[in-house]
């Protein structure tokens, strides 16, 4: 168990002092549908999910540099066609999960749509992330910017985007309904919940939090994630939500395997405790 947390940690976080890139976010997965409309084309840990619908599809996450070329053979292997995608949007601006943006911008020419707190970096590419130690990234355009609780609609499915920030200023958890065997099932793609390595989130000897109002933004990201229903429990990266393990019951039992509310609620109970541990260290060393 505490080999499994200190993986989990480490993926959560998403970077090493040298920003070594873990095998798992660039190995291949035979992609598979989830439910209904929402397929599942991302590597073995770094999550890409696919909306299909009549009047062409959307894509959420565009990870690394490397990663729009593995993306795009999921997606064909699927059957569906790669310049169908409409609309590309973003679980969070780090390199790990936007910095393939500006690559499938180019070859799919799809709408760019971006939480607010999170624009600018992807503008930039990085370079104006509250966080200075992250790699930075090809910049890509953004042709919307969303806030709390917008919606984005094609084709008659309706993707809500939940503003989750803290682990960056426009983290954010999408929500959508599927259809599955004469069920509605809310799905929740969780964009971030934790504090990446040395970020301050108080002043401290000198030192300032890493943005105004950061606690403030991970009180109300918690209070959101609890808040909302779920059926099936998705993330920006596999090992959020278990998803090797669930792979490999998934011959088994079936596509139920993705239905998990008590995995969702434990989840943001665990992430919850974990950040007020920290906040309170950090509280307590000033």
């Amino acid at each position: 168990m505490k080999i499994r947390l200190f993986l989990a940690l480490l993926l959560t976080f998403a970077v090493t002092p040298c920003h070594a890139v873990p095998a798992d976010w660039t190995t291949p997965v035979a992609p598979f549908k989830i439910s209904g409309n929402l397929y599942y084309v991302g590597s073995r840990d770094l999550a890409a999910y696919l909306v299909v619908t009549p009047e062409g599809n959307i894509l959420i996450n565009a990870n690394l540099e490397s990663s729009p070329a593995q993306i795009r053979r999921s997606i064909e292997q699927l059957g569906f066609r790669w310049t169908d995608t409409k609309i590309l949007l973003s679980s969070q601006a780090h390199y790990d999960h936007a910095a393939g943006a500006a690559q499938v911008l180019e070859e799919t020419h799809a709408q760019h749509m971006v939480m607010d707190g999170d624009v600018d970096v992807l503008k930039t590419g990085g370079a104006t992330d509250f966080d200075p130690t992250l790699p930075h990234f090809p910049r890509a355009r953004v042709d919307r910017t969303l806030h709390d609780n917008d919606t984005v609609t094609l084709g008659g499915t309706t993707i809500t985007a939940h503003k989750t920030a803290g682990h960056t200023r426009g983290c954010t958890a999408w929500t959508m309904q599927t259809h599955e065997g004469g069920r509605t099932l809310n799905v929740v793609i969780v964009g971030g919940w934790a504090l990446n390595p040395g970020v301050p989130l108080v002043s401290s000897h000198g030192r300032p939090a890493a943005y105004p109002g950061i606690t403030t933004d991970f009180d109300h990201t918690f209070a959101t994630l609890r808040a909302l229903p779920c059926d099936i429990f998705l993330g920006a990266h596999g090992i959020y939500f278990n998803m090797l393990s669930k792979l490999d019951r998934l011959p088994r039992e079936g596509p139920s395997v993705w239905i998990d509310p008590d995995g969702y609620r434990k989840a943001v109970v665990e992430h919850e405790a974990a950040y007020r541990k920290e906040l309170a260290l950090q509280q307590s060393s000033k």
